[in-house]
């Protein structure tokens, strides 16, 4: 719990290797320093053949080389941070903004109804306040298959929208999650999964 009386929206962690990692990075300094001292005392001389060669080599590797110690500095300290969307609403429900989706499909041959359906349920699945939460279906070539299966998905959503809300379900899409998971579990959750199925 934070110092304000809620759990906190995200956890920072470092990762761990960090001295075998460091150990590696400084070896490939002294590497990389090695090439550089051995390409700038062995320069051959101004008209020797390879010399424009060898300069060329050497910018490169001086460039290769800084390049290398700059994005050491992500590198160094390797540090994960883990968000949890969930709790969110929890701590800001009341703040936060009505959100408007839409959901647009041109060709009901290219984009099957199914999966414009199964898109439209997912997105009113979202664990958002239900009140702040519009989700609009443009169809743009007026397809009657289209509107059909969104009047079936509208009597579906009154099952499916409860069941995802009550057992946490993911991934919210129906399809997605009837051939992801095959058999929930036991009791009351397996009786209302084979009723949604």
């Amino acid at each position: 719990m934070g110092g304000d009386g809620y759990v906190p929206l995200f956890e920072t962690k470092r990762a761990k290797g960090t001295i075998i990692y460091r150990l590696f990075a400084a070896s490939m300094f002294v590497g990389i320093v090695l090439v550089w001292v051995y390409r700038a005392s062995h320069v051959p001389a101004s008209r020797e053949d390879g010399r424009l060669g060898w300069l060329g080599m050497f910018a490169a590797e001086l460039w290769f080389g800084l390049y290398w110690v700059l994005t050491q500095s992500l590198r160094w300290n390797r540090t994960y941070r883990f968000t949890f969307k969930d709790r969110l609403t929890q701590r800001h429900e009341k703040e936060l903004p009505g959100v408007d989706i839409f959901v647009c499909t041109a060709d009901p041959t290219i984009e099957p109804p199914m999966m414009v359906i199964n898109t439209v349920l997912s997105v009113m699945a979202y664990d958002y306040p239900p009140e702040k939460l519009s989700v609009y279906l443009s169809d743009d070539a007026g397809s009657d298959l289209t509107f059909y299966a969104f009047l079936e998905a509208s009597r579906f959503s009154k099952h499916w929208l409860p069941y995802c809300k009550r057992y946490k379900v993911e991934p919210r899409s129906p399809a997605a999650y009837f051939t992801t998971v095959s058999h929930p579990g036991h009791g009351n959750h397996n009786q209302n999964f084979a009723l949604i199925k």
